[in-house]
């Protein structure tokens, strides 16, 4: 197991499963030092998934072992290590650019985020009875 492989992604889990149950059957393996399970952000309901991390490889390692593909809730789950997740810098519209040197204009002879956001050039605005004089006069 490389990177930080104390930390457990448990996928497939029963939207009713609580931390008190995931620490109950994956304590068997080893202790466990943090759980958290995700929530949806509009609903507060939970995602299906979680992650356990324990205090020692050897315990997250037998717990890998032991646990992936097992049914619990009816469910099967899936355990592998967790990969830490890189985010991209957020786009921000207005202000000065992020830190990290992203930037939302394209290049230098192409257009920018700006000239995007206008859309296509706009066309010539006339009233509707100029337009259906001319189709009058056809």
């Amino acid at each position: 197991m490389s990177g930080d492989a104390k930390k457990l992604f448990i996928g497939n889990l029963d939207f009713a499963t609580t931390a008190d149950q995931l620490s109950r059957l994956f304590g068997e393996e080893g202790e466990i030092t943090d759980i958290f399970l995700p929530t949806d952000r509009t609903t507060g309901r939970p995602r299906g998934f979680g992650f356990v991390t324990f205090a020692d490889e050897q315990s997250a390692a037998a717990a890998l072992q032991r646990f992936d593909g097992t049914e619990v809730g009816g469910r099967r789950l899936r355990v592998s290590v967790a990969e830490e997740r890189s985010r991209a810098p957020r786009r921000t519209f207005g202000g000065p650019p992020p830190a990290s040197g992203f930037s939302d204009a394209r290049s230098d002879d192409g257009p920018t985020f700006d000239d995007d956001r206008r859309g296509p050039p706009s066309r010539p605005k006339g009233s509707r009875r100029g337009v259906r004089g001319r189709k009058r006069s056809l």
